[in-house]
């Protein structure tokens, strides 16, 4: 069983449910269960229910927000929902389904709980307060599972230093990918470019994210309207909805760019393929990552990555070697970059040839699945061994 959240088009979330499809495939009972999808964010629920093996239950109180009531009632759901379908593995994912979900796993005795940190819910974007409460829960939670995933050796050290569990708890298994999807894309980047508005000449700059807070958007803005206002090809592409969408796109208007800022919309992942090679480079200011999903995706298709040097971005991105890092709020090196990339593609185009094939070996959904399979029978076989029982 396999409890989160939300589940709309997010890089936790497509982790989540290529899971569940790989252990499906392999002739395992998959439940998926996850709170309301709202907001414009998109939903993966229409896949999940479309693939064969995986059981879908939306558990209506399972909310991001704090809310004690709702919170408790959501335990209680989760509590009678593992007593119905009597899971060997719960599997957690996101911190409030990952608190709530270990706490009610460990009340019924379930014999594997795992759970996945895609990202920490405590950061230095936010207050001492909230941080503070935000680390005692994850404390709390650690002692209730029998083992910590992440999906970048950056979530481990930073849990770790914030007194999350102990080492041996963890292990670092990177977020499984549709890999041959993005080496082998197979369509025409000028007809797709020309949908969106986008003429071969222009030298796209692609952006995949949520329309959120700390993604990045104000410093490429910044930089639109500063070094690069001049330079009338460059295009930038933002991929993705979210609750800023409308501001942004006001923000966007009242600059002047509106024929410089092209907004796609929430995209389904199967349009990612085409998206990675129809762009010239992948920028990704965000102050805040688990391992960004896009940054690997896009060296997967061999496009060109700058991106802040932040949480688990550097395992992919090599400085140097394949691609681009600044350190975050950069603004002036994120224009040097889009200049450089602009004026000698080749010489960037090299770096992420290098990135794919570390990527190629790296993310391929089926070594995540086959990871998390050793991660769940080694739990249950020292189990069997201590005389646990089921």
């Amino acid at each position: 069983m396999h409890l989160s959240t939300r589940l709309i088009l997010g890089g936790s979330q497509e982790n989540t449910l290529l899971s569940c499809m790989g252990q499906a495939d392999d002739g395992h009972e998959v439940m998926l269960a996850f709170g309301p999808i709202y907001g414009p964010e998109g939903s993966l629920l229409d896949r999940a229910r479309s693939h064969g093996g995986i059981g879908t239950v939306e558990v209506p109180d399972l909310v991001r927000h704090i809310s004690p009531v709702r919170d408790l009632r959501c335990r209680s759901r989760l509590r009678r929902l593992i007593r119905e379908h009597r899971p060997d593995v719960v599997h957690t994912h996101s911190s409030k389904a990952g608190i709530l979900g270990r706490m009610a796993a460990r009340a019924e005795g379930v014999p594997a709980i795992v759970h996945t940190i895609h990202g920490l819910p405590f950061h230095p974007y936010q207050s001492r307060i909230r941080n503070g409460l935000y680390i005692a829960l994850e404390r709390m939670a650690a002692s209730r599972c029998d083992a910590i995933v992440c999906v970048a050796d950056a979530m481990r050290d930073q849990a770790l230093a914030a007194g999350v569990g102990q080492p041996d708890l963890y292990s670092t298994i990177y977020s499984g990918m549709e890999t041959e999807s993005f080496m082998h894309a197979d369509f025409d980047p000028v007809e797709w470019r020309a949908r969106h508005g986008l003429r071969p000449e222009d030298f796209v700059v692609g952006t995949v994210a949520r329309l959120a807070e700390l993604k990045g958007h104000d410093d490429l803005l910044k930089i639109m309207q500063g070094r690069l206002l001049a330079e009338e090809s460059v295009k930038l592409l933002w991929v993705g909805d979210g609750y800023r969408g409308a501001q942004l796109r006001r923000q966007v208007e009242r600059l002047g760019l509106a024929d410089r800022v092209v907004f796609t919309g929430a995209l389904p992942p199967d349009q990612m393929p085409a998206v990675m090679h129809s762009i010239d480079l992948l920028a990704h200011p965000s102050l805040r990552e688990g391992l960004p999903r896009t940054v690997p995706q896009a060296l997967l298709s061999g496009t060109p990555v700058v991106a802040y040097d932040v949480d688990g971005t550097r395992e992919a991105v090599i400085d140097g070697e394949t691609g681009r890092l600044l350190a975050p709020g950069d603004i002036d090196g994120l224009a040097r970059s889009i200049l450089r990339a602009q004026s000698d593609p080749g010489s960037e185009g090299r770096l992420a040839q290098r990135g794919r094939e570390r990527c190629r070996r790296m993310f391929p959904a089926r070594r995540m699945v086959e990871e998390l399979e050793g991660l769940y029978r080694s739990i249950l076989e020292r189990k069997t061994r201590g005389g646990q029982p089921r």
